[in-house]
């Protein structure tokens, strides 16, 4: 049994399908997703789902891609989400310099008001950091939050290391499985399976040998089967910590 830690099936690349494929998953050995929103209205989306599907549950927040319209009223509704019995996290925020489709200075600023918001309503976060390594970590470090997943790791092994010991999770996905994985192999091996958590990001990133294909929670098996390697120890090992794992940070 599986915990996906990270998915986007509200995602319109599910339009065809979505119905049928969330009505498969738990039968595939997906026991809980964490559906992610990236703004209002797919937090909004997030949680439509998680009223629907009992093994679904959902986070809100925004993106730094979507900070177009942000404003107090924003971090206000976040907040009036948030208090729905089945949202587990504010997420996903960050900082994202890859595209620096808005400032910099304007991501940080809204990454610590979310960050705030977290600490006010007692929820974790999911953390999205992408050519931000050291931003992110020295925002993260100068904030009071301390539960949460640096979803989609990206980042050096010492810093991995540095951020479990500060209370965090590192999410693992498909990018672990890739011939040129090999900075994700050394985060795997540094870590702690207890600080692991899995995820595909869905309908990204989809592993070997699936790359370049639509991604679901199905493909957890591969990147389960890849830190088994990693670690030398059986996939159900894996599968089972990870998921103690989960819950212990969302429910």
């Amino acid at each position: 049994m599986y915990f996906e830690s990270h998915a986007h099936f509200d995602d319109k690349r599910f339009k065809e399908d979505r119905e049928e494929l969330l009505g498969l998953l738990p039968s595939c050995g997906i026991e809980y997703v964490v559906n992610v929103g990236c703004d209002v209205k797919s937090s909004k989306q997030s949680i439509r789902l998680a009223e629907q599907y009992d093994y679904i549950y959902a986070a809100v927040g925004i993106h730094p891609h979507e900070l177009y319209d942000i404003s107090s009223q924003t971090i206000e509704e976040l907040r009036r989400l948030s208090q729905h019995k089945k949202v587990v996290a504010i997420g996903e925020i960050g900082l994202d310099y890859y595209y620096d489709t808005h400032p910099r200075e304007l991501q940080q600023f809204w990454f610590r008001q979310q960050l705030r918001l977290a600490e006010s309503v007692n929820k974790p976060v999911i953390i999205h950091s992408r050519d931000a390594a050291q931003e992110t970590f020295d925002i993260m470090s100068a904030s009071g939050v301390r539960r949460g997943v640096i979803h989609c790791y990206s980042g050096s092994a010492p810093m991995a290391v540095d951020y479990a010991q500060m209370g965090f999770y590192i999410g693992i996905g498909g990018v672990v499985t890739f011939p040129n994985g090999k900075k994700m192999v050394e985060v795997v091996d540094a870590l702690p399976l207890e600080k692991i958590l899995i995820e595909t990001d869905s309908p990204y990133l989809s592993p070997a040998p699936n790359r370049g294909k639509r991604n679901d929670s199905r493909n957890l098996e591969f990147i389960v089967n890849k830190i088994a390697e990693i670690k030398k120890i059986a996939p159900e090992k894996v599968a089972e910590i990870t998921g103690k794992n989960a819950q212990s940070l969302f429910f």
